[in-house]
């Protein structure tokens, strides 16, 4: 063979043993870094894994908020209103939009006695989105148009009976 080709052939072979080596490391990675999504009946029936980080959510159980008197521990209920439920223990700040009967997302392990630790508390940005989760623990159909935020405000789509245009004598 000639050393020319001979050359080629070993610098083919390493980068196409680096390329798969990087790409193997990227699959490892990436697996790591996902969490995912629990609703409460899964939580509750022992489909979710134990002192994994992972992300739950449901509707926050009227009447269950306790919040810490020396810290900033709160604890909590979430539910699905279908009878499954688990508790929450959470410090840090909660977000502005969390109150009872609200439907939030927690990030965080859950512990052997069926305690969820969480890291992170998500509350929906607005009175209207709510994640396709939580729509089918609801009842709602995700492809259904949530009601109007501003029910006496127009909407963009105006047919052309309504809109006015105005004209200046001069």
């Amino acid at each position: 063979m000639n050393p020319k080709r001979k050359q080629r052939l070993y610098l083919t072979v390493f980068l196409l043993l680096v390329a798969g080596g990087v790409t193997a490391l990227l699959i490892q990675i990436s697996g790591e870094n996902m969490n995912m999504f629990y609703p409460p009946a899964d939580v509750v029936s022992g489909k979710a894994p134990v002192a994994q980080t992972l992300r739950a959510g449901g509707m926050v159980q009227d009447g269950s908020v306790v919040r810490s008197g020396e810290d900033l521990g709160v604890s909590f209920v979430l539910t699905d209103h279908q009878g499954a439920e688990f508790s929450v223990q959470y410090t840090g700040i909660l977000p502005d939009l969390f109150r009872e009967g609200q439907g939030i997302l927690v990030e965080g392990q859950l512990s052997a006695g069926g305690v969820f630790y969480a890291t992170e508390v998500l509350a929906k940005h607005d009175e209207n989105y709510m994640p396709p989760e939580l729509m089918e623990l609801q009842g709602i159909k995700p492809d259904a148009k949530p009601p109007s935020s501003m029910p006496g405000y127009p909407s963009a789509s105006r047919d052309s009976q309504s809109t006015q245009s105005y004209q200046h004598d001069s």
